[in-house]
């Protein structure tokens, strides 16, 4: 029984999304003829401003940005980001990965083994990642 009910819901939440879908792609190609039952201010089409690093670098400061550095107008972090590693444009080759803006190897290097910031201690070693002690 209670395999029926969850069938039932599924195909019910299958046939909105449907009605939804549809529903929207229908309407985006036609303009409201009135604006019954639309905010005017969401009738009308939007100007949205651009905003671009190369022009504010200071844009890359504010919270939820992925760095503070502007690199090709795209607000990237220097240390950590793989294709721009303390550099814009400095890719890391495969398996490196981008630790305090160098490339190293996350599988033999003793201050980043496995990951940035993981340091094997001076009785072990890196190996494969892992800190080794003998």
């Amino acid at each position: 029984m209670k395999f029926i009910k969850t069938l039932f819901l599924v195909t019910l939440l299958m046939a909105l999304g449907a009605i939804t879908l549809s529903s929207a792609t229908s309407s985006k190609n036609e303009e409201p003829n009135s604006l019954q039952g639309t905010s005017h201010f969401l009738s009308r089409k939007q100007n949205r401003i651009s905003v671009s690093c190369n022009k504010y670098p200071k844009i890359c400061n504010i919270k939820g940005s992925p760095g503070p550095n502007c690199c090709n107008n795209n607000c990237v972090n220097f240390s950590i980001d793989m294709f721009n590693c303390g550099r814009c444009g400095k890719k890391c080759s495969f398996p490196k990965i981008c630790c305090e803006g160098k490339c190293v190897n996350p599988r033999s290097n003793e201050k980043h083994c496995g990951k940035c910031g993981n340091k094997c201690d001076n009785r072990g070693s890196c190996v494969y990642g892992m800190c080794r002690y003998a």
